[in-house]
């Protein structure tokens, strides 16, 4: 029998790209970046609790272009990651395993967190 050579385990090119790879990528980095806010938030609450001017320093950061960006990211990974979470749950009652099911899940996983994320900035400037 002829030797073959091939990697000992998949590699990315084996795979096609599909929006459950995406998806599960995307929920471990919106997990990190939700992590990263709350510290924004516990540097905010602890200035608050050190007084007017570190609060006024924290609050003036946190209120210009850099804040926006922040709560930008924010409510797109709380979004996200909630989105996902549902998903998860349905999946650890058994549903959703399908090929077919799995996309359309996560299709709509994107498309709600993307609409909820606009929804909420718009209701925060508003």
């Amino acid at each position: 029998m002829p030797e073959i050579k091939r990697p000992l385990s998949p590699h990315l090119g084996v795979y096609k790209w599909s929006v459950t790879m995406t998806l599960s990528i995307l929920h471990r980095m919106s997990g990190v970046a939700l992590s990263l806010c709350a510290l924004a938030l516990v540097a905010w609450i602890v200035a608050a609790a050190s007084g007017t001017a570190a609060y006024a320093v924290v609050t003036g950061l946190l209120t210009g272009w850099f804040g926006i960006l922040l709560l930008l990211g924010f409510s797109a990974s709380f979004f996200i990651h909630l989105g996902n979470g549902i998903r998860h749950l349905f999946w650890d009652a058994g549903y959703g395993f399908g090929r077919a099911t799995a996309h359309k899940t996560g299709v709509i996983t994107l498309a709600a967190a993307a609409l909820l994320t606009v929804l909420f900035l718009a209701g925060v400037w508003s």
